[in-house]
Parts: C-alpha cells; sequence; structure tokens
C-alpha cells in the first residue's frame, strides 16, 4: 500500500472518520463529494445510516415526559405556567444541545425528534434542515401517539388517525424516517405478537409513504422474564421481515438484551438497515455497557444522553458534559468487547 503522505493524512484528520482509506491509497475528498452529490439527499442520508459508525440522539419527549426532562435539566416546575411554555423550554434545551460544537455528524448519525421540534426554527432554519445541512445528522420523527393500556401483558400504540398528513409534512420537512414506541411487559407470547404486528402493519404505511421506520418493541427493563420475552420478540421480529418486499427497509430499536448479541440475526438481516438500542432507563455507564456486548448494534439514547446538561452551566460546562457523553455513547457504539 503507498505510503500516505503529511498533506494527506493531514486531510484525513481534518475530515474525520468520514474520510476513507482504501486499498491503493487515499480516496479523494472530491471523489467523496462528487458520489455523494450523485445521490439524492434520502441516498445520502441511508447511505450515512448504513456504513458510518455512531449513534442515533434521541430528542423526542413529547408531553408526558417533557416535564420530568426539564426538572432533570434543572428547571423547577414553577418556570412554566402552560403547555406552550413548557414545549418552548424543551426546544430551547434541544437547540442548546444541537447547536453546540461536540453535536455534529461525525460520531452521531440521526437525531429522533418530536413533532413540535421538527416545526421550530433553529438558527434560522427549519430543524430537520439544520440538522441535516449544518450538522450532517440526519432528521428522523417520532410519530406515535402514545401508549394504550396494558393488555396481555404489552402496551400497543394508540391509533394514529392523522399519520398520512403527518408523514406528509415530514417529507415536506426533508425528514428521513419515523419512530414508533410501544412497550413489552411480560413474556405473553400473544401480547408480543400484537405489538409486533401493529409495529409491521404502520411500518408499511410509512415504507409507502417514502421514509424508513424505526420499530421500536421495547421490552420494559423491570420485566420478570426479560431473557423469555426477549426471545418470543425476537421470533417475531423476525417472521415479519421475512415477509418484506425487496428494497424495503426498516429499522429496529430494542432494549439491550439480557443475552449478548441476541438479536445478531436482526443486525445481519437484508431487510434491516439499522439495529439501535434504547437506555430504558439504564444509567449511562450501563447502558453503555450493555451496546458495547452486542456487535452490530449502536446505541440510541435519550435521557442517558442528557444526564449531567443543566441551564445553569455556562456553555464550556454544558459542551464539555455533552462531548463526554457523546464521546463515550460513540465508543461504545463503535468499539466491541468479545469476538
Amino acid at each position: 500500500m503507498p505510503v500516505i503522505s503529511k498533506k494527506n493524512f493531514r486531510r484525513l484528520c481534518r475530515a474525520g472518520i468520514n474520510g476513507k482509506v482504501l486499498l491503493g491509497g487515499v480516496r479523494r475528498p472530491e471523489n467523496e463529494e462528487h458520489d455523494m452529490n450523485t445521490l439524492t439527499l434520502k441516498e445520502q442520508q441511508q447511505r450515512k445510516i448504513r456504513t458510518q459508525a455512531g449513534f442515533l440522539a434521541a430528542l423526542d419527549q413529547s408531553g408526558g415526559s417533557t416535564p420530568k426532562a426539564l426538572t432533570a435539566y434543572g428547571l423547577k416546575e414553577t418556570a412554566w405556567s402552560n403547555d406552550e411554555q413548557m414545549f418552548t423550554l424543551m426546544h430551547q434545551m434541544r437547540a442548546r444541545i444541537v447547536g453546540s460544537p461536540s453535536f455534529n455528524g461525525d460520531r452521531i448519525l440521526g437525531a429522533i425528534l418530536f413533532e413540535g421540534t421538527m416545526d421550530q426554527v433553529v438558527e434560522g432554519q427549519p430543524a430537520a434542515d439544520y440538522l441535516w445541512s449544518k450538522k450532517r445528522v440526519v432528521p428522523i420523527l417520532k410519530v406515535d401517539k402514545g401508549l394504550a393500556a396494558e393488555a396481555d401483558g404489552v402496551q400497543l400504540m394508540k391509533p394514529m388517525p392523522d399519520l398520512g398528513a403527518l408523514l406528509e409534512k415530514a417529507n415536506a420537512k426533508r425528514v428521513f424516517g419515523t419512530k414508533m414506541r410501544s412497550v413489552i411487559k411480560q413474556a405473553n407470547a400473544a401480547g408480543i405478537k400484537a405489538i409486533v404486528s401493529q409495529q409491521f402493519e404502520v411500518a408499511a404505511q410509512i415504507i409507502a409513504a417514502g421514509l424508513v421506520p424505526i420499530i421500536e418493541p421495547e421490552v420494559d427493563i423491570h420485566c420478570p422474564d426479560k431473557p423469555g420475552a426477549e426471545k418470543l420478540l425476537k421470533a417475531a421480529i423476525i417472521e415479519k421481515l421475512n415477509a418484506l418486499p425487496a428494497r424495503q427497509w426498516v429499522m429496529i430499536k430494542i432494549t439491550p438484551p439480557d443475552q449478548d448479541d441476541l438479536y445478531l440475526d436482526l443486525v445481519n438481516h437484508p431487510r434491516v438497515l439499522k439495529v439501535v438500542a434504547l437506555s430504558g432507563g439504564y444509567s449511562l455507564e450501563e447502558g453503555n455497557n450493555r451496546v458495547r456486548r452486542n456487535h452490530g448494534v449502536v446505541a440510541s439514547f435519550s435521557r442517558a444522553l442528557v444526564v449531567g446538561l443543566f441551564a445553569q452551566q455556562s456553555d464550556a460546562e454544558f459542551d464539555a458534559v455533552l462531548d463526554s457523553s457523546i464521546q463515550s455513547i460513540y465508543e461504545a457504539s463503535s468499539l466491541k468487547t468479545g469476538a
């Protein structure tokens, strides 16, 4: 292999992890740029998610979880008196996160947004455009409307009668994909089959709209038989994946399993673009350790990502804490343990 010159080495360092070294020498940045320019926007974003190291940042807290997120951010509930003020404060927090120099596409593949955030403006640009054009982070939209009451040991998603209109808006705002969450509380085969069936039924509508769905059947970390629930879930997902037509892809968001590499068959499935893991109530350290032990799985953390961030911090303090968290999640997602 030819020796890399100092000039090319500096160029690779500036390019970060996006710099490509191939057998036969350095791939020139202008060739990389040419390749990207021949792809559509969604093809560029899909290639990034499929091939680049990194993780998904989950910034999609909705009404039910927003008060807790703001309290953890160091704001008292007296800081807002209605939902509009609460969501304004939440947007300011998210804008501070994505505006940080630490938050960019070198280590972050994509960001999952709440609808209200998608509708906001960040530094003078629509949120999704800002994420991609300024940060090279792929925008993804949370589309579910919350959870139904528990039945058969699971919580299905509530009906989404306006999903079609929301998907149209997401496309108009140049969003790449979607995310929808349901929860498994018990290792109940009928309930788990119902959850997976609902997820894939909605996914079909999302795929038909030209978006890539993230299917998120979360297994509660307090499930009495979590390993049993996870095995039932894996079997149900594989059955649905095998029925997907060619050139249709989904992403799967799972709770880090108790059995390491349990979901490796999903990672390697031709209909799966990416398998990502939620933190699910685990601490940042525990979540990272669990992700690190699962090959091909990358993190998609929410609460664990923002731990230690406070409204009262200076920008330098805020950025230092965020950078440390991003680096630890990036390493857990890309540097795996074991064989």
